[in-house]
């Protein structure tokens, strides 16, 4: 079975309604084979990441970065996942009250230097998410989930 591993930091009610609708996504019941494992970005381990076929990222956008949650997780995981973990997909969420371009891009980077292979388009949610919002993040949990699908 495959496995899905989200790894997110949900320090507000915006998030947490994101989250809510990237899982109800990625366990549609139309999805078959797919473990999804949730781990919050300060609990996640190597082996978390290791033992995952792909990954979903929650952040919120502070001062134009990822959380120092979702940072100190790829800190943790990057050398020890380094060479494993080369094409595998993700997909990214994200939340800001001021702008979310500079969240999306440094964890665009570090994807990008794990190897990872974008598996849809990061959404991007400013203020309070509006339905449509909430089915993106529902549609990137499906996206990613069936992505893995065997």
């Amino acid at each position: 079975m495959a496995r899905l591993l989200i790894i997110h930091h949900t320090p507000s009610p915006h998030l947490q309604a994101m989250f809510e609708a990237v899982m109800s996504g990625a366990t549609t019941p139309e999805i078959e084979g797919v473990e999804v494992v949730r781990r919050a970005a300060l609990a996640v381990t190597a082996v978390d990441v290791l033992e995952a076929d792909g990954y979903l990222l929650g952040t919120p956008a502070n001062l134009g970065y990822m959380s120092g949650a979702l940072k100190h997780a790829f800190d943790l995981i990057y050398y020890p996942c380094l060479d494993s973990t080369r094409g595998r997909p993700y997909g990214l969420y994200v939340h800001g009250n001021q702008g979310t371009e500079g969240a999306v891009r440094s964890v665009e980077s570090v994807t990008k230097g794990l190897g990872w292979e974008k598996a849809a388009a990061p959404v991007e949610v400013m203020g309070e998410p509006s339905k449509a919002d909430l089915e993106s993040c529902w549609e990137l949990g499906a996206t990613v989930a069936a992505n893995l699908m065997s």
